[in-house]
Order: C-alpha cells, then sequence, then structure tokens
C-alpha cells in the first residue's frame, strides 16, 4: 500500500485529535507509518527494527479503546519511533554495536513507558552509531543512515536515524538522547525541530549513574506543539532519578510566539567557531523576523573560547570510557575504530586534571550568565556548516582556518557543559543546495517555556511546515 503523505506529515497533536474525535483511525495511522517506513528505510536506513504485527495490533486495542469511550492518552494511537539507544523491554537494543547486537533488556526505559504510556504506538527502533558517540549515523552494525534532504548527507547524529524518520514522514514523534548535541545536530540537518531540555527535566534513567550532568532525553519533531507535547508527556519528577526537577511545567497549547519585548542576544560564531556563509545569512533572517515581531535582538560577545569544546570533548571521552570501556580488549576488533581510540585517550586523563574540566565549565558559565543578565535568550546556528557527506569523509571540517576559528559540524556540545540550560534547534532556512539549516535558542536554567515560546515565533514568522523532502 502507498503511504498518504498528508497523514505522514501530520503533526501528532493534530493527529491524536482526529483519533479521539473518531475522524482517523489508529490503525490507519499506524499502517500508513509502516507504509511510509517500507517505502523509505531502503534507501535512508532510519529503522534498525521495525515491529509490524505488533504495532498493528496496539492499533486495535486503540481503536477499541476509542470506540469504549475509554479515557485516552495525549498520544493515543499514535505512531512513534524509540532510538536503539533507549532500552525496551523483549526487544533487542544494539546501541549500534556488535558487542550488544544480542542483548534484549528485561524493562522498558522510564521515557518508553511515558510516551507509550500515554498511548503512543513504537512502531519501530531508529539508527544510531555505536554509543551513541557521534554526530553522524553510522556503525559497524547497521551502515550509514541518510538524510532524506539528500541521502548523499548525513541526517546528523547520534539520534541521526530518528532526525531522519520524523523528516521523512515515517512518525510524527521520534525519541532522541543528547549528551553532546544528539538531538539538535539531526533537527538541524533535518529540517525539524529538537530539544535539549534542562538538566532534570526528563528523568535519565538508562546510564548506570543518576549522578552525569550532561545527558537528556528530548524530542525530534516537525512542530513546536509536537514538541513541547513529548516534552509533557515524558517530564518528570521520577524519584528514582535524583536529578529529576521536583516541579513539573505547566506547558500550554498551543505554545504562544509572542516575543514583543523579549531581549535576544545574538553571538553567530560563539567566539571560535568557522560559520558558513549561508548558515550565517539564514540565522541573520530569523534574527531579522524577530526583531520584526518586536524582539529586541543584539550582537553580543560571549567570550569563549576553544577550550570549552575541548572541555566538552575531554569528558565525552572519559564519560563513553566509564560506561562500555570495559570491551575494549576483548572486543576491540569487533568496536568502531573511533570508539576504541576514544577508550584509549579516555585511560589516559587523570582524575586531577578531569576535576578541572569543570573550572572551565564554571569560566564558561559565568560568561553566560554575564549576558544574561541582560538577556531572556541566546541564538546562535545549530551547526556551523549544513549537513555534510553521510560517510563522515567530508575533508572539509576538522582542524582550524587560517585565522584559528574551529572547523566543526555542530555547535551543540559546548551547552551540555551549561545543561541546566534548555536549547532548542529550529530550522533556520535552507541553503540554495536545499539543505536545510537549524538556529540554536539558548534559555535561562529551568526556562524551557521561553526557549519554546521563542522557536513558536520563528515558527511563524518563517514556517517550514510545508516544507517536504524530495524522498
Amino acid at each position: 500500500m502507498a503511504a498518504d503523505l498528508d497523514l505522514c506529515f501530520m503533526p501528532a497533536r493534530e493527529m491524536a485529535r482526529l483519533i479521539r474525535s473518531k475522524e482517523l483511525s489508529p490503525v490507519e495511522a499506524v499502517r500508513n507509518s509502516l507504509a511510509r517506513i517500507e517505502a523509505v528505510n531502503p534507501t535512508l536506513d532510519c529503522f534498525c527494527f521495525v515491529y509490524p504485527e505488533e504495532a498493528l495490533s496496539r492499533a486495535a486495542d486503540a481503536e477499541r479503546a476509542v470506540l469504549r469511550g475509554d479515557d485516552l492518552g495525549a498520544l493515543h494511537g499514535v505512531p512513534i519511533a524509540i532510538k536503539d539507544f533507549t532500552p525496551t523491554a523483549g526487544k533487542t537494543t544494539t546501541m549500534g554495536s556488535r558487542v550488544y547486537r544480542d542483548w534484549v533488556p528485561d524493562d522498558d526505559a522510564r521515557i518508553v513507558k511515558d510516551l507509550t504510556g500515554a498511548g503512543g504506538i513504537m512502531v519501530g527502533k531508529t539508527t544510531t552509531p555505536e554509543f551513541a558517540h557521534a554526530g553522524f549515523t553510522h556503525s559497524p552494525l547497521w551502515g550509514v543512515t541518510r538524510n532524506p534532504w539528500n541521502p548523499e548527507r548525513t541526517p546528523g547524529g547520534s539520534s541521526g536515524g530518528s532526525g531522519s524518520a520524523v523528516a521523512a514522514g515515517c512518525v510524527p514523534l521520534a525519541e532522541g538522547s543528547d549528551m553532546g548535541g544528539s538531538v539538535r545536530i539531526p533537527a538541524s540537518c533535518c529540517g525539524i525541530v529538537g530539544l535539549k531540555p534542562s538538566l532534570g527535566r526528563i528523568p535519565m534513567t538508562v546510564l548506570p549513574t543518576v549522578f552525569d550532568n550532561i545527558s537528556h532525553f528530548g524530542p525530534l519533531a516537525r512542530t513546536i506543539d509536537d514538541a513541547a507535547l513529548f516534552l509533557d508527556v515524558a517530564q518528570g519528577p521520577f524519584e528514582r532519578d535524583i536529578m529529576s526537577l521536583q516541579t513539573p511545567l505547566d506547558v500550554p497549547f498551543p505554545i504562544p510566539g509572542d516575543v514583543k519585548g523579549r531581549r535576544i542576544a545574538l553571538d553567530m560564531d560563539l567566539g571560535f567557531y568557522a560559520i558558513d556563509d549561508e548558515v550565517a545569512a539564514n540565522v541573520e533572517a530569523c534574527a531579522a523576523a524577530l526583531r520584526d515581531a518586536g524582539a529586541i535582538v543584539e550582537e553580543v560577545d560571549l567570550g569563549w573560547t576553544r577550550e570549552v569544546s575541548d572541555a566538552w570533548n575531554t569528558y565525552w571521552e572519559v564519560y563513553l570510557a566509564a560506561f562500555f570501556e570495559q570491551h575494549l580488549d576483548s572486543r576491540r576488533n569487533d568496536l568502531d575504530p573511533t570508539i576504541a581510540t576514544t577508550f584509549d585517550a579516555a585511560r589516559m586523563v587523570g582524575a586531577i586534571e578531569f576535576k578541572r574540566l569543570e573550572f572551565i565549565r564554571t569560566r564558561q558559565w559565568h560568561a553566560l550568565c554575564d549576558v544574561f543578565e541582560t538577556y531572556d535568550a541566546l541564538i546562535c546556528p545549530t551547526c556551523p556548516v549544513p549537513a555534510p557527506l553521510a560517510d563522515g569523509t567530508d575533508a572539509a571540517y576538522g582542524g582550524v582556518t587560517e585565522d584559528g576559528r574551529l572547523r566543526s559540524t555542530a555547535m551543540t556540545e559546548v551547552f551540555n557543559n551549561v545543561a541546566q540550560c534548555p536549547v532548542l534547534s529550529v530550522p533556520s532556512g535552507w541553503t540554495r543546495g536545499g539543505l536545510p539549516t537549524g538556529l540554536q535558542i539558548v534559555g535561562h536554567r529551568f526556562d524551557d517555556l521561553s526557549v519554546l515560546r521563542i522557536g513558536a515565533a520563528v515558527e511563524r514568522l518563517r514556517p517550514w511546515g510545508d516544507h517536504r523532502p524530495p524522498i
């Protein structure tokens, strides 16, 4: 069966509304999602597992619940996808690794329980690079995941399968995790919305520690309201996550987009990144639109240097090694070579050196505090370049320019250093070659609603909803 593209690209909130009003069958919604996956996955490789029989059975149950007049959750009957990094009970969770190719968890992660408990129907699991380690999505186990806007390009990572699936219309909502931009990078590369909530807003329960301070779950969606819906459904508190915030947000729907009088700081390069001209032009266009809507948008200089990115990178190497390094000596040949190199580097980091990373993060935070004394939010690009080649061989990135600026594919990791600040990525525009670019909106500590409101303003002022990829 050919998929109905209008249904494929329908927002989750609208789909749920039509299901509640009996205008759309959950079976129809799920069957259409499965048809779209079947059509595009051979090209995109965004799903590593699909569950058609189970998903259709759950959809039939959902339809009976509607007909009985049961109380329905906010995602009742809506097809969703879960990243293959996130444990799912009774279903293989490989984390993109040969080491875990046969791991079947006994229990769902809390976020899976929340999303399915609200009525979401998991149609499959999406690809991730090994151990969610990279801003590209390719792995020794699952191969190369591709961007629906141009399959030669990456959808980003590490939640690249989720980003590609949402952008291609397979599902309206997908779960991602973000430790250095793994939700926001795919959002930027794929022309959709991605939110790194404030630290602790959505309980993080899939790590061996509840004391880590860079890790987040977040939504990949095509609209601001759908991202907010995901946040509303998945937010805590949850006592077993000591970092989870005690007071939940009262999320309004639709998210208001009035920015009149809001003071917004713009730092295009954060002090040290090399920025593509088209990326910069699209960010400037967003800033101009916000000014026209009554916001005060002014350029600032955070004064950050490359040390803040280097500090995150060292933290990240130790983070990955702490969780997975035990496989290095016995399974090195099964690991992505980049992972093996990362583990080798992490073994050389001393405890005192590691603790001193917090000194750099503190200086970084104080500089951002100085800006936030005057401004309600900060904006900058999400990625300094459009989506690179899918296999990660693009030689234009890496190293520094002649004037010392960092050539990078993302400007996200530095905000995981200050993880209490929510960060939203929304489409900022398209390049002449048809690739999307992203705008990053950074809020005050725990002020998730403000970044959503500014994102809603950009969505209204520079709408992206009519854009559909050519695949």
